[in-house]
């Protein structure tokens, strides 16, 4: 079985096909900083490769659908539903889906949620301090980034040898942390929505509700308004004036003397190293930290900065492997394993999408 896999981030679009099950790669593409996801679908190219489905890596799909799914009117509906929560990730899906159904008719969808990988979190770790009746709407934790988290989890385990006490830290355009317990989600940054914990491009992380309540009674804004103000114009944009908030502009304006650009790095440094800290104490230890991501992977001073300071809880780079290595290695020299890779998303929505396509797992919502 062939299945295309497209990986729609916030700025990005990459894909896979893979020949499954033997997980032989048959094609790929990847583009950055991109506009309009419909046109950069229609770039993609099978070289005549037949494609037997097309698996996607969907975002919000709220309490019912956690899972892997065949994409049907139930599917279809929840990302309607929860776009509101997502507004930057379900609308692109559903705009690809409906390009995918028009380019290939007849070929099967399938939707593998982001949450999954997430669903072994705790009760305490979820629930929010809201009101019955909002989470009965489901209002709570789900998490995100859950295909890369897994197989940042599994990756690390190879790399080592064993299972660990891991904090994955997929920083990009959009960007989360995980604590991973010897393979399972504990706790993740990303709450309800994709807009929670750290800074990401041009979307706000943690945010006082109330601070957004007290903005729309003073300027008179409505719900639109300052959802698309917080989607569009906050997070590492907003903190640094730079348009789209792209960590490599970033970069180039710190060390050119921009104020804005070097603050905005220290907020996403800061909550970084804060939360490696509190998912060490969330696990009672910590043995590996992984970096993934197009920041995480790539950017050598981020990460050292990310690391700096934390050699109390046995963190301590090696200056010259952090810098100057290639491809999925060990960076540190302290106890606790640092970890550079390349996250292969793609990969853990084949498979699932595979097991769903074969029948191997139960594709039905939850009641």
């Amino acid at each position: 079985m062939n299945l295309l896999v497209p990986n729609l981030g916030s700025t990005s679009l990459k894909y896979q096909i893979l020949e499954m099950p033997s997980e032989r790669v048959l094609g790929r593409g990847r583009y950055e900083r991109v506009r309009d996801y419909r046109e950069a679908i229609e770039q993609i190219r099978t070289a005549g490769v037949t494609v037997d489905a097309v698996a996607f890596k969907a975002v919000h799909g709220g309490p019912r659908y956690w899972g892997t799914h065949v994409i049907d009117d139930g599917v279809l509906l929840a990302l309607h539903e929860f776009a509101p929560a997502a507004p930057a990730h379900n609308a692109i899906y559903l705009a690809a889906i409906r390009a995918f159904r028009e380019s290939m008719p007849g070929i099967p969808l399938v939707a593998a949620f982001e949450a999954e990988f997430h669903r072994t979190m705790p009760d305490y770790a979820r629930f929010y301090g809201v009101p019955a009746e909002w989470r009965a709407d489901g209002v709570h934790k789900y998490g995100f980034h859950g295909a890369s988290h897994q197989y940042v989890a599994e990756r690390v385990a190879e790399i080592l040898g064993r299972q660990t006490r891991l904090v994955s830290c997929h920083l990009g355009g959009s960007s989360s942390m995980c604590a991973i317990d010897r393979g399972r989600s504990i706790d993740t940054t990303m709450g309800f929505s994709p807009q929670s914990g750290l800074e990401n491009a041009t979307r706000h992380g943690d945010l006082d509700a109330f601070a957004v309540l007290f903005m729309m009674e003073r300027r008179g804004w409505t719900c639109a308004e300052v959802r698309q103000q917080l989607a569009k114009g906050g997070g590492l944009a907003g903190l640094s004036g730079i348009e789209g908030g792209d960590v490599r502009d970033l970069e180039q304006a710190a060390a050119q003397g921009n104020p804005g650009a070097r603050e905005a790095l220290q907020v996403l440094v800061y909550q970084v190293k804060k939360t490696i800290g509190a998912y060490a104490a969330a696990m009672g230890g910590l043995d590996a930290v992984a970096f993934t991501g197009g920041i995480g992977e790539n950017a050598a001073g981020l990460r050292a900065a990310c690391c700096a300071g934390l050699e109390f809880l046995g963190i301590e780079l090696d200056a010259e492997k952090n810098a100057r290595g290639t491809g999925d290695r060990v960076v540190s020299k302290g106890r606790v394993a640092v970890i550079a890779l390349a996250t292969n998303e793609e990969l853990i929505v084949a498979r699932r999408a595979y097991k769903i396509l074969c029948g191997e797992s139960e594709p039905h919502a939850q009641s």
